[in-house]
């Protein structure tokens, strides 16, 4: 991932400060299996540099931004980089705190303390990644005040006061306008340091296609960047919903058509079909036609091996 990092043209003087966090700040045993090794890269020196500064200055950051930004890439490269173990907390309207920090169970007779994944991640020193953290009830986000400020300690009722290991870090993302979305107070706001995740860019999208598959055409990697392109407008003008706007299926579908699919086969079953009313589903298809042809198959977009 440092090497990564240098391709992305990231300071070296930074590089060198992860190192050195490394060292540090070394991993048990037990929790290396949660240090992550990421299938996505993310593309974008500006927002790597913004979040690293942020981490080594033991901020917590908050990754905004609309569907497709690529958040929760960021968020697992972080720990990668940085080789955290990291703990996923997706939030839902029901998220309370016994479902953050723990709750008693019954165990060998006795009633015990289950750890939940901040206090489990704020005890081992890893990365927390809290996942549309503005699906939750505010009040219920309460209980993270005390984690995320200067006091950086846990108050687990009935138990005991934990402090965070130093190399603790929290990463929360959320997108603006989904379905069950709410503002975050300015309580829980103040605690993090907001980055504000932009539109992926063509030229990066064809770097993510490519480094996901290595034999692919550039022309056609270029033609699906153009699709996807001409998908986000069609939504960013209101002609049809984010539904088919879907960075995960744009890659799966190559994917796809690798393991033997036709090319048509393939972004029905993983972007037109997302469109679930018949008549914007029409509108993707048509533009999906536009871009792509669809009687493509395996051999005519990637580069025969032994070539």
């Amino acid at each position: 991932m440092l090497d990564f990092l240098r391709q992305e043209g990231i300071e070296e003087k930074l590089i060198a400060r992860i190192e050195q966090y490394r060292k540090d700040f070394p991993v048990a045993e037990n929790d290396r299996i949660r240090i992550p090794s990421p299938k996505f890269k993310y593309y974008g020196n500006e927002i790597w540099q913004l979040a690293i500064t942020a981490i080594l200055s033991g901020e917590n950051i908050l990754l905004v931004g609309p569907k497709a930004t690529g958040k929760n890439v960021l968020a697992e490269n972080l720990s990668a980089v940085f080789g955290r173990p990291e703990w996923d907390v997706s939030f839902y309207l029901n998220t309370d705190a016994s479902s953050l920090i723990g709750t008693d169970t019954f165990k060998n007779g006795e009633v015990s303390f289950r750890k939940g994944p901040i206090y489990a991640c704020a005890e081992a020193g890893g990365f927390g990644v809290l996942d549309e953290i503005n699906m939750a009830k505010n009040e219920s986000l309460a209980v993270l005040h005390a984690t995320l400020d200067f006091r950086r300690i846990i108050d687990v009722p009935g138990y005991s006061r934990i402090s965070l290991a130093p190399s603790t870090r929290f990463i929360a993302t959320m997108n603006y306008g989904y379905a069950g979305t709410r503002e975050l107070n300015e309580a829980l706001t103040s605690r993090f340091m907001v980055i504000n995740m932009p539109i992926i860019s063509g030229a990066n999208l064809e770097k993510l296609l490519i480094q996901q598959h290595p034999t692919l055409k550039t022309e056609y990697a270029s033609q699906l960047t153009a699709l996807f392109e001409e998908i986000r407008k069609k939504c960013e003008s209101s002609e049809i919903s984010t539904k088919a706007l879907d960075l995960r299926g744009l890659l799966a579908s190559v994917n796809l058509v690798a393991h033997g699919l036709s090319m048509r086969d393939a972004l029905n079953i993983a972007i037109i079909n997302k469109s679930f009313d018949e008549f914007e589903r029409t509108l993707v298809e048509d533009i999906v036609s536009a871009r792509i042809d669809g009687k493509l198959k395996k051999e005519d977009i990637f580069v025969k091996e032994n070539s």
